[in-house]
């Protein structure tokens, strides 16, 4: 699975590249596993089953929609990889002074 760059506006500030393509990869395949899990979810919904159902084309229907799953995931269609590189990649707000109790 190829992972193309993220625009600088969704970038996390102050990371370094490599920490930032790792949260964009592991965002991007969290989406993907998301996507293949509801894709997973509306195909076992069918009222009633198929003149070809067979153990191989479910096969070949799971590894479909897996590639499904991926190609979505990669062209951030849903954009929860975008929302989680967001929220994963803020800078953690600053600790506060020993001294200082919180109200």
């Amino acid at each position: 699975m190829q992972i193309s760059a993220t625009s600088s506006a969704t970038a996390p500030s102050g990371a370094t590249p490599a920490n930032k393509a790792s949260l964009e990869k592991t965002a991007q395949q969290f989406e993907a596993i998301f996507l293949r899990q509801m894709i997973g979810a509306m195909r076992s919904a069918s009222l009633a089953e198929g003149i070809s159902d067979s153990s191989a084309t479910e096969q070949f229907q799971s590894m479909a929609d897996s590639r499904t799953a991926d190609a979505m995931a990669s062209g951030n269609s849903l954009g929860i990889a975008q929302l989680l590189i967001k929220q994963f990649g803020a800078k953690p707000a600053p600790d506060a002074p020993a001294g200082t109790t919180a109200p």
